[in-house]
């Protein structure tokens, strides 16, 4: 978080009182992944839900367990990324056809 408000002002723990073009989440158990279906409804049609996890055998979850969580959601992903040295994160957003008017 502290990163985060080094570079912005606009940083809320929680969940947003108006959508977000941009939310993190944590993710280390399958369990974790449940949540997808709630955060979704806190980002702007337009928006992101980023799932950060601890990355390679450090991880109880696969890549697949996070697409599968996603499209359980209404979440498709479009993009993965390295977010530090122990952590990876995954992008999901609202397929174009699917996305909220």
């Amino acid at each position: 978080m502290k990163l985060l408000r080094e570079r912005t002002s606009d940083v809320v723990k929680g969940r947003p009182r108006t959508p977000a073009d941009l939310v993190f989440m944590g993710a280390s158990q399958q369990r974790d992944l449940q949540l997808l279906k709630e955060v979704k409804g806190w980002i702007e049609p337009n928006g992101a839900i980023w799932v950060v996890r601890p990355k390679g055998g450090r991880s109880a979850l696969r890549d697949t367990d996070l697409i599968d969580a996603g499209l359980a959601a209404g979440l498709v992903d479009n993009k993965i990324a390295s977010f530090s040295d122990t952590h990876g994160a995954m992008r999901f957003v609202f397929r174009l056809r699917d996305r909220p008017k």
